[in-house]
């Protein structure tokens, strides 16, 4: 395997219109803003838009869905409606990003059909909108395979297979899915696999699956002026009171608390809970309506703290997480790099506080050169002058009994609360539409109202059941 690793800033920058593509697909990046190249879509695309197979380590929030959607937008026949590209991604939430950054990208050339294959819709509605011609789909592998063995998904024509976030869907068992699906997909076919680290089982995967794949290989660097990082030693019956005794020193509005098991995920929100703090908890055991419901919560800054394990955070993308809490620290220093790359993005600042052991300083040795920078042990003592005031988020949701089925819009639940409910649009934040359901996050302090109003008034014509959640 060839590697390509970037050694300076200037990978990035270069612009799309350096690469082979056509006069549409460019114009088109061009009205989305698309104008220079992330690190991760400069050292890819002149590989993968040359037909060669690849491995690239990017992580979430690089750009790496433009880094797969360009080269298998490049060779699609629109006119042939049958699938060419399928992209298999860890999660649903993942795979609804993708969906919607492919259809974007999709502009240039009217018609072309990008369908989501997740649970939480239909098999037979998804068995349908296939049969009436699709040219990509993008799904996680579990119902992938169901439409493959009901003979509904065939892929004698497909040209690119994308494995997104591989890294994560090994973490998740989906190891022999991912292989039932590839053994059926064409033997000529280009493969294009992404993962935000590398461990020894993506080295078997493109063993298996890869055909002479070229190597992108970026490791994450974190500015020290976005990301501020903190290690404090704790003992390890102090940790759970360390992670509250940290949020109310620093006051994040949203943080992310990586946890190593789903019992001390439950164990911290006892805690969290207990000193007045607003969380929740993401873990296995949760239907995808719950896991989609305190995603919302989350998004919408309704609730101050989301407590995860890496299994269960694997494909989030929050934006404005303003920290992440390691209750312990990982061994592996490119998951440590990938959990804290969560927050500063953009222009934006955040903190990545670390709680760990006497024992652990071989760790946040290994950690400290990864990074190349200086790593110190704080003495969690210093924090005793913490606010000891409730964290209270800024936002609260309403959920809305009633979603894409009802023909409800954004803009309907928007008229409505800055319309007769006399609200002002500041007032009201992100608007989530579901097939069921409808969440609206709104000021904490004008909720009750909101909910009185909206409930006795009508959204779309119609009057709704509202309440908070």
């Amino acid at each position: 395997m060839t590697e390509t690793t970037p050694q300076s800033p200037s990978a990035a920058g270069q612009p799309f219109t350096t690469l082979p593509l056509s006069a549409p697909m460019l114009d088109t990046l061009q009205r989305l803003d698309y104008l220079t190249m992330t690190p991760i879509q400069a050292a890819s695309l002149p590989l993968a838009l040359a037909g060669h197979d690849l491995i690239a380590q990017a992580k979430t929030g690089s750009g790496k869905t433009a880094a797969f959607a360009l080269p298998l937008l490049a060779k699609l026949n629109a006119k042939n409606f049958a699938v060419q590209a399928m992209v298999l991604c860890p999660t649903r939430e993942l795979a609804d990003q993708v969906t919607q950054e492919i259809r974007r990208l999709a502009r240039f050339e009217d018609n072309i059909k990008v369908l989501p294959l997740c649970g939480g819709s239909a098999l037979r509605n998804q068995a349908t909108s296939m049969a009436n011609g699709v040219h990509i789909v993008v799904g996680t592998p579990g119902r992938i395979m169901d439409h493959m063995e009901r003979g509904n998904l065939k892929l004698d024509d497909l040209s690119t297979l994308v494995l997104d976030e591989a890294d994560r869907m090994l973490d998740m068992g989906f190891h022999d899915d991912i292989a039932y699906v590839a053994k059926r997909c064409p033997p000529q076919r280009q493969t294009l696999l992404f993962s935000a680290t590398y461990p020894e089982g993506i080295a078997q995967l493109a063993k298996q699956f890869l055909r002479q794949p070229q190597e992108v290989k970026l490791l994450e660097q974190h500015a020290e002026t976005k990301i501020r990082q903190r290690f404090y030693e704790v003992g390890k019956d102090d940790r759970l009171e360390a992670v509250a005794k940290l949020l109310k020193h620093y006051r994040p509005v949203s943080t992310l608390a990586f946890c190593n098991t789903k019992q001390q995920c439950r164990d911290l929100l006892n805690v969290l809970r207990h000193a007045g703090i607003s969380a929740l908890t993401l873990n296995g055991d949760l239907e995808q309506r719950e896991r989609d419901q305190v995603l919302i919560q989350f998004a919408n800054r309704s609730v101050s703290v989301l407590v995860a394990t890496d299994v269960a955070a694997r494909g989030l993308d929050i934006a404005d997480l303003e920290a992440v809490i390691n209750v312990d620290v990982t061994p592996d220093p490119e998951i440590h790099i990938h959990r804290i790359g969560r927050t500063g993005r953009a222009d934006r600042e955040g903190w990545a506080l670390s709680l760990c052991s006497a024992g652990d300083r071989r760790r946040i040795t290994a950690i400290a050169q990864a990074i190349n920078c200086p790593l110190e042990l704080e003495d969690l003592a210093s924090l005793n002058d913490a606010d000891d005031a409730p964290l209270v988020p800024p936002m609260s949701t309403l959920l809305i009994l009633g979603g894409r089925k009802e023909k409800i819009r954004p803009g309907d639940v928007l008229g409505a609360l800055t319309g007769e409910a006399g609200f002002s649009r500041e007032q009201v934040g992100k608007i989530t539409v579901t097939e069921q359901n409808t969440y609206v996050a709104v000021r904490r302090d004008i909720a009750r109202d909101a909910v009185r109003k909206l409930s006795a008034g009508k959204v779309k014509g119609r009057a709704v059941k509202v309440k908070a959640l």
